[in-house]
């Protein structure tokens, strides 16, 4: 549907398919729709049955805002910010996939900087392609989200990723007093 180059992602598309509908890929992975959605809607499922209530939520990498949409569709009342560093991606979920700036409150920077405290979910995924930038993993930034009171972390399980993902689980779990490994299709969620 569009093809856009983006500083932050390389290779940008927009694709619609009658399987997935319309997604967001960045060098042949979908990053927002499609597939993610599902992916999103199992992990959060086990948080809505959790019974947790849910009023200021935090995503940390907003992409074409997919989690975004499914927190609103079960939490309706949250207080949703997003952060993401790349604006092309944000451009296509509103044009694409219906993120809406008044729904969300929609902060475009680095989302390391941002001050994440005292959310009571915040959500993790800070992927630009298929890399999950190194300075996440770091204890500074990890130690930070720990004065939260719900986390998810998002990492892809495949391949040479498994081996990234588990190693980061290992380190979660030296750092928060709970971490619960959740395998939603091809990724791990903390």
């Amino acid at each position: 549907m569009e093809e856009r180059k983006s500083k932050f992602n390389g290779d940008i598309k927009v694709v619609r398919s009658l399987g997935f509908g319309t997604y967001i890929q960045v060098n042949n992975l979908t990053q927002s729709g499609g597939v993610v959605e599902s992916i999103w809607k199992e992990t959060l499922k086990k948080i809505l049955n959790s019974k947790l209530q849910i009023t200021n939520c935090l995503i940390l990498g907003l992409g074409g805002g997919t989690v975004a949409k499914l927190i609103r569709k079960y939490w309706s009342n949250a207080k949703i910010t997003g952060v993401e560093i790349d604006s092309v991606m944000v451009e296509l979920g509103i044009k694409y996939l219906g993120l809406k700036r008044n729904e969300i409150g929609i902060e475009i920077g680095d989302a390391y900087d941002f001050d994440s405290s005292g959310f009571d979910l915040v959500i993790v995924d800070v992927y630009c392609g298929d890399k999950f930038p190194e300075k996440f993993e770091d204890e500074v930034f990890l130690k930070k989200l720990t004065k939260n009171k719900l986390m998810i972390f998002n990492r892809l399980y495949f391949a040479e990723k498994r081996k990234e993902a588990v190693k980061f689980g290992n380190k979660l779990e030296k750092i928060f007093s709970k971490v619960e490994w959740f395998y939603p299709q091809a990724n791990l969620m903390f």
